[in-house]
């Protein structure tokens, strides 16, 4: 095959499902292809601020010299996102050998089945391992135990938060689903759970398997007023630090998190406090409460769960007053939207509901009747749109330039306007 699309493609055909939680046939594989790193490895699982913690610890890393490799999922636009090597994100082409060599490995003797996920993971996992990098930071797809990155042995891993997410496939509470979120953890090696309540889970397999467990509150904090922020862990304190270039109070979580990590691995890789500060001043991440200035202004969040949105509804809130908060929304059919919608739901005045490009979404005319069941306000509006370009166009046409427009939902909703690159709003009907 000679392109990445047409790999994609066969990725998509192999396996009856999309999730099937088991790592037996993924290790087969890996097996088959001598899988391994040279290198420490940082494996980062969670709910939610996955993304952001691998970006955090990419750019401390870069800013001290090393060589990062990043394996971070969903993509927003294109699937190349997925993989950075050095802080530049991997040409398409640079992937192609690595899906012919999970191939062949797949489909040695006896034929082993795949999903996309799976396959795309050891495609990826192949490519950095083979590139010329001092440290791998590998996102977790889906809970941890039982996740394709598992197969990868850690050197340290991070857990972001715990929640109530992919229920179906993690279990229905706090505590099962930590569980399953604590499989990435090993014997002897530092764990860091940035989450300030974990489930005692979380706390109690760390002490079964006689992990390095740092517990934020325990282990490292931080404290902060409106200019500046400091951490302190064991034995070491950063005092004056800017904050995180990332939008968010929920950020400071997720990086007093990456200071423990990179204090816990200082022996195998030292990173300077100007390093650190430097790169939380310059991290970049797409579609996390990403604010483009504008008239009218537009946020953009990838928040897809009942957690993350109650962190979008809380930094929206502190934004400040704009007259009217025009709000496009799509989602996936398996997620709980109504309380997504009912903790924005105070801040919107007027929805746009849009149909996603995927079988797995649910339709505007769904989320439109779940919103509608839960509704109390008269003076809110809302329609129904075959995109999140259309639901952009609309919630432009009717918006004054003092207003601001959020986009949230699911990777898809993003991805689905910025794939026509940042749209800079100047409020085209002042002129009118």
């Amino acid at each position: 095959m000679n392109s990445l699309a047409n790999w994609l493609a066969h990725c998509e055909r192999l396996h009856p499902k999309n999730i099937d939680m088991g790592l037996a046939r993924v290790r087969t594989v890996a097996e088959r292809m001598a899988l391994k790193f040279d290198c420490p490895v940082i494996t980062v699982a969670g709910t939610n601020g996955k993304g952001s913690t691998c970006a955090m610890l990419e750019a401390c890393l870069l800013e001290a010299g090393y060589r990062p490799g990043v394996y971070t999922s969903p993509h927003l636009v294109h699937f190349q996102e997925r993989c950075r090597v050095h802080g530049d994100t991997v040409q398409p082409d640079d992937l192609l050998p690595h899906f012919a060599r999970v191939e062949a490995a797949r489909t040695l003797d006896s034929e082993v089945s795949l999903t996309y996920f799976e396959f795309t993971t050891l495609a990826i996992l192949s490519l950095m391992a083979s590139s010329p990098i001092d440290v791998a930071i590998l996102e977790v797809g889906l809970g941890g135990r039982l996740d394709a990155v598992n197969v990868i042995e850690p050197s340290c891993s991070i857990i972001t938060s715990v929640d109530l997410d992919h229920m179906d496939f993690l279990g229905h509470d706090r505590e099962t689903i930590g569980r399953e979120k604590a499989g990435i953890m090993r014997t002897g090696r530092p764990v860091i759970v940035s989450d300030p309540v974990p489930p005692q889970s979380v706390i109690d397999h760390a002490t079964e398997i006689d992990a390095d467990l740092w517990l934020f509150g325990r282990d490292f904090n931080f404290t902060g007023d409106k200019q500046q922020w400091g951490w302190a862990g064991r034995g070491r304190r950063y005092s004056g630090l800017a904050y995180p270039a990332l939008r968010g109070a929920n950020q400071l979580v997720n990086a007093s998190g990456v200071l423990a990590a990179l204090e816990a691995l200082r022996s195998e890789m030292p990173v300077t406090a100007q390093a650190i500060r430097n790169g939380l001043g310059m991290v970049e991440l797409p579609g996390r409460f990403q604010i483009v200035p504008g008239q009218p202004a537009l946020v953009f969040d990838v928040a897809h769960n009942a957690h993350a949105v109650a962190a979008l509804a809380e930094n929206l809130d502190a934004m400040g007053f704009y007259p009217t908060t025009h709000v496009v929304f799509g989602a996936m059919a398996d997620k709980d939207v109504a309380p997504m919608l009912a903790r924005v739901g105070p801040l919107a005045d007027r929805w746009y509901f849009c149909d996603l490009p995927t079988e797995r979404a649910a339709k505007a005319t769904e989320l439109q009747d779940v919103w509608q069941k839960g509704n109390t306000r008269q003076d809110v509006q809302a329609s129904i749109h075959s995109d999140p370009q259309a639901a952009l166009d609309a919630a432009v046409a009717a918006a004054d330039p003092a207003d601001r427009i959020v986009v949230f939902g699911s990777f898809f909703t993003v991805g689905g306007i910025l794939a026509n690159g940042i749209p800079r709003l100047d409020a085209p009907h002042l002129s009118s």
